[in-house]
């Protein structure tokens, strides 16, 4: 099935291309990425031997369009469970660039780096990643390590002022020359290693940093490479928005999202971020998802959250069944970026189910229309539900989501979805059933709950 919606995008290419012809962001994501990231289950753990098993069961899923697998943080530390980065003992080169360490992937000995390793992942008919924080280690520049390539060295490149505020391992990057060269040797040893994803931390907000920004993305435009430039972590501006768009297939809008309904202690700045606060932003960013650029909220903490759980102790997702679809219903039919984060080798059947419903990644893949439903108001105020409408071709859905702590009988105007305002018949997406015909869109929601519907 999924081959056949590739060969539809395929014959949308044309005017895809001529929209979207002076930005190379649609080259690299002309749908809303979708795969699987190590962080949620492994944190900075993760070896080669675990992230063999988990591609392989996203492999098993590709023809569902499952394809970037992303290593996230820690690959290049010898001692993840180090407190700081002198005790985790990052590895690094002659010229101050990060090494997959070869104890944790032994794949990567003698110099060969990510290479082999994402000749592999390519071999399984997916796509490979990495995460790095923004910057260059502070102990390459305290040993003032040589530019690979330049005369330039580490202290040219760094700018000691712009460090991360939860990191104490890197300096940031001058915008300069020096700095620029930095960016270029290492896209280029990471388009040399065959990287098809880049996720950048510490760079879309606390602190925004657009001058390193627009720095990676020069640096990837100039290895001839389609390398989807993800940024983190959120909330992004929406300030930014035109700016991120400009730079970056896909960036953060919230802070870390975890498996939470509501989270209320949570920092100022949104850590940890729940899913009952994702709706209203996802629909504040709607009118800046196109081809190429995707706002993202952030990754699906669905599954077992294990052996070592990116935040928290590991843990079958906290989420219940219901707020589960609810969350990977949101992400669908708002065409979010679509990066699952628990453990794959020990994925339930239910969520699986839903990572397999061909229509509903139809959705988020192939919407030409998507955004929030005409809600009705209570003295000025939104109900405790929201409703959002997507279009598919010719095939119009819906999607109502129960806010409330209680089981809740909604009703919703058929108009609101931008449908004909006459009975409809439905089909019920994730219960794969036909829905009878009636005057507007009548359901029974449990808490945190949602329905998916078809409109016929």
């Amino acid at each position: 099935m999924f081959r056949t919606l590739v060969a539809f995008i395929a014959s949308l290419a044309l005017p895809v291309v001529s929209l979207f012809a002076a930005s190379d962001t649609s080259k690299a994501a002309p749908t809303p990425p979708m795969g699987w990231n190590s962080w949620d289950a492994y944190g900075l753990t993760i070896d080669e031997s675990q992230f063999r098993d988990n591609v392989k069961v996203l492999a098993g899923m590709k023809e569902h369009g499952w394809q970037y697998a992303v290593i996230d943080e820690g690959w290049y530390m010898q001692n993840p469970f180090g407190a700081d980065m002198p005790a985790q003992k990052f590895l690094y080169d002659k010229n101050g660039l990060l090494e997959p360490v070869p104890s944790r992937f032994p794949s990567a000995a003698n110099g060969a780096g990510f290479k082999p390793l994402a000749d592999w992942v390519h071999a399984q008919g997916l796509k490979f990643g990495v995460h790095i924080l923004r910057g260059i280690p502070k102990q390459v520049v305290d040993d003032n390590l040589p530019v690979a390539g330049t005369n330039f060295h580490a202290v040219d490149a760094a700018d000691k002022q712009a460090t991360c505020p939860w990191s104490d391992a890197n300096y940031g990057i001058a915008d300069n020359a020096a700095g620029q060269a930095y960016y270029d040797s290492m896209m280029k040893r990471y388009a040399q290693w065959g990287l098809d994803f880049v996720k950048v931390d510490c760079i879309s907000d606390h602190p925004y940093r657009i001058s390193e920004i627009k720095q990676i993305a020069e640096a990837i435009r100039k290895t001839h490479r389609p390398i989807v430039l993800s940024l983190s972590p959120g909330p992004t501006s929406l300030d930014h928005a035109d700016e991120v768009a400009k730079y970056a297939e896909m960036w953060r809008i919230s802070n870390d999202h975890w498996d939470a309904w509501v989270f209320k202690n949570h920092t100022p700045d949104g850590f940890p971020f729940g899913l009952s606060d994702e709706f209203d932003r996802i629909a504040e960013w709607n009118k800046y998802v196109k081809p190429g650029s995707w706002p993202d909220a952030d990754m699906l903490p669905e599954g077992y959250l294990g052996p070592h759980a990116g935040w928290g102790e590991p843990r079958q997702s906290r989420f219940t069944e219901d707020e589960q679809r609810t969350e990977f219903t949101l992400w669908v039919i708002s065409r979010s970026p679509l990066v699952f984060g628990g453990n794959l080798t020990k994925l339930d059947e239910a969520t699986r189910g839903m990572m397999t419903n061909e229509e509903a990644i139809e959705i988020d893949q192939l919407a030409s229309e998507s955004g929030p439903a005409l809600m009705p108001l209570d003295d000025g105020k939104p109900l405790p539900w929201r409703a959002w409408y997507a279009k598919v071709g010719s095939k119009n859905y819906a999607a109502v989501f129960n806010l409330g702590d209680d089981a809740r009988v909604v009703d919703v105007p058929w108009l609101s979805f931008h449908v004909t305002e006459k009975p409809h018949a439905a089909y019920d997406v994730w219960y794969k059933r036909a829905v009878g015909k009636s005057k507007a869109f009548h359901v029974v929601l449990p808490p945190h709950g949602c329905a998916l519907w078809r409109v016929e």
